[in-house]
């Protein structure tokens, strides 16, 4: 699809603030969260001690010690528990809640007042999430979930409970490179991304996409 289509999901969010946040998020995610500005989002891995994937989510820094991780509708709960589970002794209180999103593919459309836009970063295609946002744009094309679906699996992006599950390592997912810092130090689970990283990525299993000539459709086994 090449026209500027929209649809509208639910997202789950949940919420990181307080004086401790950042060393927090800095020590359990694998982004540099020191690094990242007010207003500035990263793509991120929360990971098992064992180095497997938790949760992969937007992480949105709103202002000082004040964090916002986005996710896949129906995985907030878990990520919310994931986090609380090594919040000892430590000044950031999390809570979690599901709002409305937009997702706009095919263009970039400006945020209506009370959302805020994150970019998706999607390969190959332009985009930008309207978090909080419940009414399509003008100028945005309805799309059925299963449109956006398709184009998800067309750009090769994973998704919480398809691709990636508590039984996926970082490297298959194909997101290491835009989702990991190799500079920032220690965070939960480093040590097996460092040693597949250090060895050429090399693991058992490749996320891929199959071009068929047939319409298959969303979920169908290959």
């Amino acid at each position: 699809m090449t026209e500027v289509g929209g649809v509208v999901v639910e997202r789950d969010v949940v919420r990181i603030e307080g004086p401790d946040a950042e060393a927090y998020l800095q020590g359990q995610l694998s982004q540099d969260v020191a690094a990242l500005g007010d207003g500035g989002s990263v793509w991120t891995f929360v990971l098992q001690p064992q180095g497997k994937v938790d949760a992969w989510f937007r992480l949105t820094r709103l202002g000082d010690g004040v964090f916002e991780a986005d996710i896949d509708a129906g995985h907030g709960e878990a990520l919310l528990a994931r986090l609380q589970r090594f919040l000892l002794r430590t000044k950031a209180e999390l809570s979690a809640a599901t709002v409305p999103m937009v997702a706009v593919r095919g263009g970039v459309i400006e945020a209506p007042a009370g959302s805020r836009a994150a970019d998706p970063a999607w390969p190959g295609i332009t985009g930008v999430d309207l978090l909080g946002a419940d009414v399509l744009p003008d100028g945005v094309a309805p799309w059925t979930l299963e449109d956006l679906e398709r184009t998800r699996i067309e750009c090769g992006v994973p998704a919480m409970g398809a691709e990636l599950t508590e039984a996926t390592i970082p490297a298959e997912a194909g997101v290491v490179g835009r989702s990991v810092s190799f500079t920032k130090g220690c965070f939960t689970g480093q040590e097996l991304v460092a040693r597949i990283d250090s060895r050429g990525g090399n693991v058992p299993r490749h996320l891929r996409g199959v071009v068929s000539e047939a319409e298959l459709p969303v979920g169908a086994d290959v």
